[in-house]
């Protein structure tokens, strides 16, 4: 049992470590936030379309967490950032969807998409996301 969370807990962190790193990029992007800061209503609800398109997992927690995750990226994170939140989801969506089709990882991973939906919400509350 434990080697089956072990797998999935493994990727979410090499995740979340790839997700942090990019950290530096986005300051660049940041200076030219301001001369796009007059579309970012319109910015704001454009991307909330692809969450309802978007591949499901399969498994409810993951797909709740990611629904949930690209809903307050799409609305409370500033677009200069946003990109890489964005990169984020992607990366988890494909890696949840690889484990989820495997019959020895897919008990696990429910647990650690809760995991990585408690560990988003600290990192997102600086940015007023609740779910």
């Amino acid at each position: 049992m434990k080697l089956r969370i072990l797998l999935p807990l493994c990727a979410v962190c090499a995740l979340m470590l790839v997700a942090c790193s990019k950290s530096e990029t986005t300051t660049n992007r940041e200076a030219s936030a301001p001369s796009s800061s007059s579309s970012t209503p319109a910015a704001a609800t454009a991307p909330a379309a692809p969450v309802a398109n978007a591949e499901k997992i399969g498994i409810a927690e993951c797909d709740n967490f990611l629904a949930a995750y690209d809903a307050c990226v799409s609305s409370k994170v500033p677009e200069a950032a946003r990109a890489q939140y964005k990169a984020s989801i992607d990366q988890w969506r494909s890696s949840w969807k690889t484990l989820a089709n495997n019959p020895a990882t897919k008990a696990s991973l429910a647990a650690a998409c809760k995991q990585s939906a408690e560990q988003a919400k600290t990192s997102l509350a600086s940015y007023n996301c609740t779910w």
